[in-house]
């Protein structure tokens, strides 16, 4: 294409022009210097990862107070890739139906050596699965979406734009917060504060505290572009195209006619000046050009990455807590980033919450940390493989790539080294949440202790539904009964252990047919035994879930007191609780 048919292009960092709505700036009425009541939980950040657990926690009977420092959403697509289990979580915290309208599914991708192919994934996918692997939205429609649901839960959740923290002080009790709006400033106080404010965190600037790993070399330029093409959704990389040699480029489709495109800087160039429209502008129509894309199109916005692999040691510092991108950093290749954030979110808001309200103590929160650390380790060891492939650090790797990508279209069995390894659904190995009944040695199978429920077609009341959409806020004990343990028994074992715990249990029965349940749970019909056999549940069997999905303990056949020792287990002693 020529210069011709580029639309004037926007400054960096415009709005684009899409029918999403700002929200008006709030100013609280508090903020005239009147006392406000202390606060449950403080969140600090309004992006994703925070309206994500203000929603989390408001779905627990939290309270929460959310600050942040912009006056809507964000600019731009950043984050753009949410997977299957990040649907699955945002179904749990009422915010899924502006996703499903609005997202761009996809389960393949393809990767090209100049001009050839090299390389077509398929993503695992079933026809009977809810969600596709992988679903393309900007980040400003997931922000969008969070914050309107969080405007439908008005009671217990408190949002502040254009709100800074420009002070803390945090003690055994709590934190206390300097806020600033406009030209005021207040004071506020809350039992616990999580961080929530991205890479750059002033929390965890505040606590001196340094993130450890590694800051790869390879740098990236992030443009959208506004096209009208005619193609499927799906992931697509070129290595050292003709149009662009020496750099690495992706293609990702969004909603509204929009590409995104992320494209490797060269070792001398600098980050800021090829941001630039000027900058942007030739690098794109080459591109365009080798793909005969002769269309009009428009830049919209563009920013600059770095690829990094850093962690804090440890996400809970006394009452301040870290999560998402304040808490750790991974490359964007396999799209581990917003949807680690939202993992933590899920973990996290049942484990505060019952801190917050005296069923645990503060240890629970430990746990929280240790699994998402060991979480972020493993996506690391996956991201780095694909980071050192897209972004090579030294010459020796340069010259490795260049001889896969050589032979993989000739040799298919090396384009398993051009693979990006998207991200998937860990499983939580190294964690004392995780319970061996005297049962245990008796099951087979890959559904353990520290692993989560996958996701099922079954039947509730004559109509079609899904396993994940019947897990509980609080915890879940799967049913499987038969002779030796009808419904009714699983059900009287699972009222006492709520009883005795004054934890909320819900119970669900998997049958192969509706009349084999009971008025004290939900029964799903698991018609051709399935899910049954997934879970190893002949004769019978119960697997105890905790509120984020994961199996943490199984049995045979379970009494309350079972149930009830578990789950006393998981919790600790809510002695010295908030």
């Amino acid at each position: 294409m020529t210069s011709a048919n580029v639309k004037s292009a926007p400054s960096t960092g415009e709005i684009p022009n899409f029918t999403y709505r700002l929200h008006d700036a709030v100013v609280p009425p508090l903020a005239g210097g009147l006392e406000e009541k202390r606060h449950t939980v403080a969140i600090v950040g309004g992006g994703p990862v925070g309206l994500a657990l203000a929603l989390a926690l408001a779905r627990q009977g939290v309270a929460s107070v959310v600050v942040e420092a912009d006056e809507t959403v964000c600019k731009g697509s950043r984050a753009i890739c949410l997977s299957r289990r990040s649907l699955e979580i945002l179904d749990h915290l009422g915010a899924l139906d502006g996703f499903l309208l609005k997202g761009l599914g996809w389960t393949t991708g393809r990767s090209f050596y100049r001009e050839t192919e090299v390389l077509r994934f398929d993503m695992p996918h079933a026809a009977t699965d809810r969600f596709l692997p992988m679903t393309n939205i900007p980040q400003y429609w997931i922000e969008e979406f969070l914050v309107q649901a969080v405007e439908r839960h008005a009671d217990l959740i408190d949002l502040r734009w254009q709100t800074r923290l420009t002070g803390m002080e945090a003690n055994a009790d709590g934190v206390r917060l300097t806020l600033t709006t406009g030209a005021t400033e207040y004071a506020a106080e809350a039992d616990w504060l999580v961080a929530c404010d991205g890479a750059r965190s002033l929390v965890r600037q505040s606590l001196s505290l340094r993130m450890n790993g590694t800051a790869y070399e390879g740098r990236y330029v992030i443009v959208d572009v506004e096209v009208d093409l005619p193609w499927p959704t799906e992931r697509l990389a070129w290595f050292d195209p003709p149009s662009n040699p020496g750099r690495t480029m992706l293609m990702h489709r969004q909603p509204d006619n929009v590409w995104r495109l992320d494209y490797q800087l060269h070792d001398d160039e600098d980050a800021e000046e090829m941001t630039k429209p000027e900058r942007v502008l030739p690098v794109v129509e080459a591109h365009f050009k080798m793909l005969k894309i002769d269309k009009p199109w428009r830049l919209v916005w563009s920013s600059s990455y770095r690829a990094s692999a850093l962690a804090l040691d440890d996400f809970v510092h006394g009452r301040v807590i870290f999560a998402g991108d304040a808490a750790h950093l991974v490359p964007i290749f396999g799209v581990r980033g917003l949807n680690s954030g939202f993992e933590d979110v899920f973990n996290l808001a049942w484990k505060l919450a019952a801190v917050c309200e005296g069923r645990a103590g503060p240890d629970l929160l430990g746990s929280f940390s240790r699994e998402r650390h060991e979480a972020w380790a493993t996506n690391i060891s996956h991201a780095m493989k694909s980071t050192e492939f897209m972004a090579p650090p030294s010459r020796g790797f340069e010259l490795m790539r260049e001889a896969v990508l050589s032979l993989a279209a000739k040799h298919k069995n090396l384009s398993t080294l051009i693979n990006p390894r998207q991200s998937s659904v860990l499983p939580y190995d190294d964690t004392d949440l995780n319970l061996a009944s005297v049962d245990e040695p008796s099951f087979i199978g890959t559904l353990r202790p520290g692993v989560p429920v996958p996701d099922f077609p079954v039947l509730h009341a004559g109509r079609p539904a899904f396993l994940s959409q019947h897990l509980a806020d609080g915890f879940t004990v799967i049913a499987f009964p038969g002779e030796g343990m009808g419904a009714d028994l699983a059900a009287g074992a699972v009222a006492a252990a709520a009883q005795v715990t004054g934890t909320n249990v819900t119970l669900v029965i998997v049958a192969p047919r509706a009349a084999a349940g009971t008025e004290a749970a939900t029964t799903l019909v698991d018609a051709g035994g399935r899910i049954r056999a997934a879970f190893d549940a002949d004769p019978f069997a119960l697997y105890l879930v905790r509120p984020d999905g994961y199996i943490c303990c199984r049995w045979r056949r379970a009494s309350g007191n079972d149930i009830a020792a578990a789950l006393h287990e998981m919790l600790g002693s809510p002695a010295g609780g908030a």
